[in-house]
């Protein structure tokens, strides 16, 4: 109640100050990216508490209403006139240089700082900044194009959101058939990983005994969930999607689960990109899960792999002979499938190339090509087990000639997994994974001998 009221009067004084800015401050009705520009240097003035809120909540309708062009424009102005005060900068580097010490360390750290860093927090006290400078940051995103300008702003914007959006701010709560339907429309608009397709689709998703889905909100973007995960119980390890999400399936009983099955893991917010949450959002799931059901035991993905069919088809180190990249054309033909020949060709050759791509194929980063596989790694996963034909899904024949794998949190082990894959860059896997790597090995050697 408390906080509605206050979120109410600071929208009250809001408007009445930018209504005073209007009447004050003539316009010429051209909302472009100079005027927008010299609005920002005056909230940057110093004016006082109720009308920076105003001029704040002024910048950011203002900005709504540019175009793409205005956009783009109003970016640079940011990139290029916002940053360092320069004359501030240059004494603080003298005086450092002069006496180095925690004073003028300490000056020399608030002089560099951008002016646009500020700007930020200025707008951010704007009712409801928050959400419109994460809707900023995702335009901002589609004018990046490589541009090293555009970067800088976009480091100043992700260092803030970063802070603004840490772990200590973040709720979870359970997704389930009784949350408000805003809610429950942004999972089916945002589930990015297994669509689904209408409102029953969902509840088979969220509303049995042996289902769950949970997700992280932030105060600031309340009916607004920022990652979401479904979780599957089942009795074991499962090596396909489609009898999790089958229309017809038979729940399992809860006192005979054992495992816990993270199948979908789909962020909502484009402009919190490179903020991570999934690591934190995994981790307290389990725990949720642990405290509600202690027999189970087993914590496991069950995993897409986006990048490998565009690996096997482009990728420069794909240890593939002429025979082999003739067999592989035969990916091409989405009636593969139904051969049983060529579906066991494919398999004897896919599963040791899997786990080849996923133990030793690199980006020319020298990191990990699979970008699921870089964030559960990074979680101090195990890389468990490959799964041929996991999803039979024309996304998951395009993406992976229908390959899925398990991800294995075992607790004991996420902390030195995440130390050895983050230190070393290696991907710690199951025997079983490793063996299919030995028999890649053995048919490369049949390569040079034949």
């Amino acid at each position: 109640m408390a906080n509605a009221f206050f979120s109410d009067l600071l929208a009250t004084i809001s408007e009445r100050g930018r209504n005073l800015l209007r009447r004050n401050g003539p316009t010429d009705g051209k909302d472009d990216a100079s005027d927008l520009a010299e609005l920002c240097e005056a909230l940057l003035s110093g004016r006082g508490e109720a009308s920076g809120t105003a001029m704040a909540r002024e910048v950011l309708d203002r900005y709504h209403d540019l175009n793409d062009d205005g956009r783009r424009m109003f970016f640079e102005a940011l990139a290029r006139d916002f940053g360092p005060d320069k004359e501030k900068l240059a004494k603080a580097i003298e005086a450092w240089q002069a006496l180095p010490g925690d004073g003028n360390g300490s000056n020399l750290h608030f002089a560099s700082e951008p002016r646009r860093q500020e700007l930020i927090r200025r707008l951010n006290r704007a009712p409801g900044g928050t959400g419109d400078l994460v809707a900023m940051r995702a335009d901002l995103l589609d004018h990046m194009n490589g541009r090293k300008d555009l970067a800088a702003l976009d480091r100043d914007v992700v260092h803030l959101l970063g802070s603004w959006f840490n772990r200590g701010f973040l709720v979870l709560r359970r997704i389930d058939w009784s949350t408000p339907a805003n809610i429950l429309e942004q999972i089916i608009r945002y589930e990015a990983v297994h669509e689904i397709r209408d409102w029953d689709d969902l509840r088979r998703r969220i509303d049995p005994a042996d289902r769950r889905c949970y997700a992280f909100f932030h105060p600031a973007l309340a009916d607004a969930p920022l990652i979401f995960v479904e979780v599957a119980l089942t009795e074991a390890i499962p090596s396909a999607i489609a009898p999790l999400l089958a229309v017809n399936r038979q729940p399992v009983p809860i006192e005979r689960a054992r495992t816990a099955v993270f199948y979908s893991i789909s962020n909502t917010q484009r402009g919190l990109g490179g903020i991570s949450f999934g690591n934190f959002l995994i981790k307290q799931v389990v725990e949720e899960l642990r405290r509600e059901l202690p027999k189970l035991d087993t914590f496991v993905t069950l995993s897409p792999v986006p990048g490998f069919m565009s690996w096997l088809q482009q990728g420069s180190d794909v240890p593939l002979s002429d025979a082999d990249r003739e067999l592989v054309k035969q990916l091409d033909d989405p009636s593969w499938i139904e051969s049983e020949p060529i579906t066991n060709e494919l398999r004897e050759l896919l599963e040791p190339l899997a786990a080849y791509y996923f133990l030793r194929a690199r980006n020319s980063k020298g990191r990990i090509i699979d970008s699921v596989a870089r964030f559960h790694l990074g979680n101090g996963a195990r890389l468990e087990r490959i799964n041929w034909l996991g999803d039979l899904s024309s996304k998951g024949l395009r993406e992976s000639a229908g390959i899925m794998v398990n991800y294995l949190y075992r607790l004991d082990d996420i902390e030195k997994n995440h130390e050895a894959y983050a230190n070393d860059g290696e991907v710690v896997a199951s025997s079983a994974v490793k063996k299919l790597l030995k028999s890649e090995g053995r048919r490369l050697l049949d390569m040079r001998l034949g």
